[in-house]
Formats: structure tokens, C-alpha cells, sequence
């Protein structure tokens, strides 16, 4: 029979990592582990067990998902939010915070109105950093090609923080559209006869971001241009010919809390049903209607009350943690609750844009 007081040892000989609860038979492979996980306060965390998750899908999955923690699920069903995944203190609080995390569809009639034409409320602020600093921006294709597979942007939309429209056009192609997609897209021939250019289309969404400036000027985090929010924004620019420093770009679709376990993009219409409580392109595809989920996405991401601290940029790969500061010896005397701390996340997180760090 094996001694009681021999497993009890072992298992406390063995090194947990203080997040995600992993152990390790050897002090030196915590280290290496927590070199490239990359933990940090701004990961997703469980309220009941305290551990960290790579995403907000890992976190569900730990909670709600076909083998959940059994402990933690069990809580959770009674006082946990099944949009934000957080848990209560008890299940009237739960119901009291269901009303604000539920959000509403957003309004038909203004949607229906973005269908009449041309709304163009681009202004530029002269104001250092302007007045309206964060813009979301969707684009609808219509099908250019002989197989009508090649994207056009034939609508685009620009909406605030409050859901208003900032800018809706539709845009005339250039090259010859072989698909117009009218079962999603709701896009007519005539819509777009009489369109805005395209060239026109960029400058004028271009100057409104950069607020004037040129966009070499942005890159080098000067200037004043605006954050841009928006779900797969690499494919949008590029149908609309145009480029935007990835320092002020925030996308829904890329943003790693926001990803799959497997680190593949959500799509919009999951992302919306799931962590907003409302569904969208149940019929034509809208573009206002993206923006308002894309915005909203972000202002809920970037309102999570993480701890304040400084935070090296993820682009800077010499900052993303702090483990090359110190010897191998050093790190393999420190606590796993040490490590954790000095440890830093590999992606920028959208809740450093309120402190200022964007």
C-alpha cells in the first residue's frame, strides 16, 4: 500500500502555474511554460475557481461547455451571466444585471433609412485628438468576375459610439459586377447606378480618420487620427484601396479573448448572439447594423475592469513579458504567484484604450 505522507509530497512537490492551473514536475518547466503562455491580468478568469483562460470561448467552455468544471458549473447555473460569464453574488443580482448585459437590436427605422442613399456627416475636428475618437466601419460586395467571386464594395458605413450614423454611401464599381448577391446583400442595379466614386469614397473616409493628417504621420503615433473598429478590416480596407496604421485599428474578428479555442475568428453573428444577447443578419445583411455589433463589441471588451498597470505594446516583441530581465536562477526561485506577476500578455488589450495607453 503506498504511504499516505510519500503522495501527499509529491503532490506538493509539484509546481502549479498560478493561472491555468497546470502542474509541472520541475520548477525549470513552469518557468519555460509561463515564457511562452504569455498569462496575465487581462486574460478571461473564471469567477468561481479563479483560472485564467486564452479567450472568452475557453472560459465558456470551462463554465458551460460538454465537460465543464463541475464545481464551477454548478455555481454558475444559478448566479453566472450566460453573455459576459460573470458570476454573482446571488441569483436577484443576476436578474438585476441580465437587463443592462442583454442589449437591444438595434433600431429598424434607422436601419431602413441607411437604405435611401447618401448620409455624409464627415467633418473633420481640428481639436487635438477630436471630439469623436472612436469610429466603426462596415462594408457589403456585391460579385465582380466571371464567377462573380471577386469582392466590390458596393455599400459602406461609418457609425459613432451612441449608433449614429457618421457616413453611409452607396459605391459605384469599377469594374463590371457579375453578381450583385441580392440575397443577402438587398443591393440593386439601380442602387448603384448613380453611386459615389470609389476614389471619392476613400478620401473622404481618409481624411476623416486621420482628422487631415497624412498616415505615414499616424504610424509613428503622432497626429490625431481616430480608432477604428470594425470585424475583418484587413478584407474591407483593402476592397476600398486603403491603408490604416494596425496601431489604431481594434478588430472583432482578430482580437484574441474574442477568437476560438483553436485561435480561428468567430464570426460576427456568432460574436453578437453571444456576448451581446441579440441576433443580426437574419435577412439582407446591413451594414449599419455590423457597425453597431462591432461597437459594441469593442465598448464591452474595452470597459473590463482589468488592473492597472504599465503595459508594454503587443507589437513590441521585446516587451511582451518580463522574463528576460532576470537570470534562470532567479526565476526558478520565485513563486508561481511571482511569475504570474511579471509575466505579460502577447496582444494589446482593448481595456488600456480608456487609460490612455492607445
Amino acid at each position: 500500500m503506498m504511504d499516505y505522507r510519500s503522495t501527499k509530497s509529491s503532490e506538493t512537490s509539484r509546481n502549479k502555474c498560478a493561472a491555468c492551473y497546470r502542474q509541472f514536475n520541475k520548477m525549470e518547466h513552469l518557468v519555460d511554460h509561463m515564457r511562452t503562455s504569455f498569462h496575465s491580468v487581462h486574460e478571461p478568469m473564471c469567477g468561481v475557481c479563479k483560472k485564467h483562460c486564452i479567450s472568452f470561448e475557453s472560459l465558456r467552455e470551462h463554465l458551460i461547455g460538454p465537460l465543464p468544471k463541475v464545481e464551477c458549473a454548478k455555481i454558475f447555473s444559478t448566479r453566472g451571466c450566460n453573455i459576459c460569464l460573470s458570476i454573482f453574488d446571488s441569483p436577484n443580482t443576476l436578474r438585476m444585471h441580465r437587463g443592462t448585459c442583454q442589449l437591444p437590436r438595434p433600431n429598424a427605422l434607422v436601419s431602413r433609412m441607411t437604405n435611401l442613399g447618401i448620409h455624409d456627416a464627415l467633418k473633420i475636428d481640428n481639436a487635438r485628438g477630436g471630439t469623436l475618437k472612436v469610429v466603426a466601419l462596415a462594408c457589403k460586395m456585391v460579385g465582380g468576375g466571371s464567377d462573380g467571386s471577386l469582392d466590390i464594395c458596393a455599400r459602406v458605413c461609418l457609425t459613432d459610439e451612441y449608433d449614429n450614423i457618421i457616413f453611409h454611401t452607396y459605391v459605384s464599381p469599377q469594374i463590371p459586377v457579375t453578381n450583385y448577391r441580392c440575397e443577402t446583400t438587398g443591393i440593386r442595379p439601380e442602387y448603384l447606378r448613380d453611386a459615389m466614386p470609389l476614389k471619392q469614397v476613400q478620401r473622404k473616409i481618409q481624411d476623416f480618420l486621420c482628422n487631415g493628417e497624412p498616415v505615414w504621420k499616424i504610424r509613428s503615433r503622432g497626429g490625431k487620427a481616430r480608432i477604428l473598429v470594425g470585424h475583418g478590416l484587413d478584407h474591407d480596407l483593402e476592397c476600398l484601396g486603403m491603408e490604416y496604421p494596425s496601431i489604431m485599428i481594434r478588430d472583432t474578428a482578430k482580437y484574441p479573448p474574442l477568437m476560438k479555442t483553436s485561435k480561428l475568428s468567430n464570426s460576427l453573428k456568432y460574436l453578437t448572439q453571444a456576448y451581446l444577447g441579440y441576433e443580426i443578419q437574419t435577412g439582407f445583411q446591413d451594414p449599419y447594423e455590423d457597425c453597431v455589433s462591432t461597437m459594441r463589441l469593442y465598448m464591452r471588451m474595452r470597459s473590463q475592469n482589468h488592473r492597472a498597470e504599465e503595459y508594454p505594446l503587443a507589437s513590441d516583441p521585446q516587451n511582451r513579458n518580463n522574463f528576460g530581465q532576470w537570470r534562470e536562477a532567479e526565476l526558478q526561485r520565485m513563486t508561481s504567484e511571482e511569475l504570474l506577476k511579471i509575466s505579460r500578455a502577447d496582444y494589446y488589450c482593448w481595456c488600456l484604450d480608456i487609460k490612455g495607453y492607445a
